[in-house]
């Protein structure tokens, strides 16, 4: 049985010359995305509004405060 794809990637890709490393960058931090439920986005990106700041600036407030409380409650 064949499978059939319906890509533009060829079967055979050559490497030969590539070179390794070329993007690699030493202690670099990675930076996920996170993905907000629309409802809690809405009403952080309005309180965070109010308060004259970024959306990022009041989650990472309100997180930082949250770690602070579990890590106090050990």
């Amino acid at each position: 049985m064949t499978t059939q794809t319906n890509d533009d990637m060829p079967e055979e890709i050559d490497f030969s010359g590539g070179t390794r490393g070329k993007f690699y960058r030493p202690n670099t931090q990675l930076q996920m995305p996170i993905h907000l439920e629309a409802n809690v986005q809405n009403t952080l990106a309005a309180l965070a509004n109010a308060k004259g700041v970024d959306l990022s600036v009041f989650v990472n407030e309100l997180l930082k405060k949250d770690i602070e409380l579990i890590q106090m409650s050990r």
